[in-house]
């Protein structure tokens, strides 16, 4: 058991006391008493240093880390479980007990388009992907409800964060303020779902027991990467969405989770053949799966969002 600083000092003065009674039970000479008792003192005094030095900044870093994610709870709330005509489900994993943030973010919105998804990640970790994963998330919600396409969505999103790396362009990790992200639109009535991939993994269908990868036709580039609009820029990609299908959509904690061999997962291969009821059980579901294919050894915070239409 580690001991805190008191306990640690209280030891340190036992050990003292101890070791004067042992010289003088011993009858040895005053030279020898005082010069053992000044080497359990100095060892002892460094310790104590060293225990002060570790816990202070243990204080510190758990201080740091719950601003950090008070922050990004602010900016990443849980979706409810019903946005409009779509049933939501989402989980966020991280890598490490003791790491608590990451970049990786999701959002859901209603809009008089239909329903609005994001999902993404951030460059990076820490208070600085918290705070590009805030203008990525603002910049969605504020213009989800004007913006009448996804790429116009997209490039608000872009403008946003091209404007927020200008602010903070003295930092040194300012040039790579950048996050991709999957921007995803439902159509209330029309059975349909519209897609705009902007450098993210892309989303999987999951349909009578069948998992199929959606591929975008013209991949774009990363959000924040200041290029002019319309270069690397890519369109939008419509797909078929019924009742009982499943968009799962993830970020590259997923697709990139090893086993001890090396081989990366595959959600195409581990989630076939399977009946789910709800979005919630597609998550879950996954959330196991990778688990035990890493034997829970997991190196990237993974990030999911399930939808699935309901009446």
């Amino acid at each position: 058991m580690v001991l805190r600083f008191r306990g640690a000092a209280v030891t340190a003065i036992t050990a003292c006391v101890l070791v004067v009674c042992v010289d003088v039970l011993v009858n040895r000479p005053l030279t020898a008493l005082v010069v053992n008792l000044l080497d359990v003192a100095v060892i002892s005094a460094i310790a104590l240093w060293l225990k002060w030095v570790v816990q202070r900044q243990g204080q510190r870093f758990a201080a740091v880390r719950a601003v950090a994610e008070v922050a990004q709870r602010a900016v990443l709330p849980l979706p409810p479980a019903r946005v409009g005509a779509v049933s939501v489900a989402t989980r966020y994993e991280c890598a490490h007990a003791e790491a608590l943030i990451g970049g990786d973010f999701y959002a859901v919105r209603s809009s008089p388009y239909g329903v609005r998804a994001l999902i993404g990640d951030v460059r990076g970790k820490g208070l600085p992907a918290v705070s590009t994963m805030a203008v990525a998330t603002s910049a969605f919600r504020e213009a989800a409800d004007q913006a009448a396409t996804l790429r116009e969505l997209a490039v608000h999103m872009d403008q946003a964060l091209a404007r927020f790396a200008a602010d903070v362009g003295d930092q040194p990790d300012a040039p790579e303020q950048f996050a991709t992200a999957v921007l995803v639109e439902v159509g209330e009535e029309e059975g349909w779902v519209r897609l705009h991939h902007r450098g993210h993994p892309p989303p999987y269908l999951i349909r009578g027991g069948r998992v199929m990868s959606l591929e975008p036709s013209v991949p774009g580039l990363p959000l924040g990467l200041g290029m002019p609009e319309g270069v690397g820029v890519s369109g939008c990609d419509t797909f078929p969405f019924h009742q009982g299908d499943y968009l799962l959509l993830v970020t590259d904690g997923v697709t990139e989770a090893r086993d001890r061999h090396g081989t990366y997962y595959e959600p195409r291969t581990g989630l076939a053949g399977r009946d789910f009821r709800t979005a919630s059980e597609v998550v879950d579901t996954l959330v196991a799966d990778v688990t035990d294919w890493t034997g829970g050894r997991r190196h990237d915070d993974m990030a999911i969002l399930a939808l699935t239409p309901v009446r």
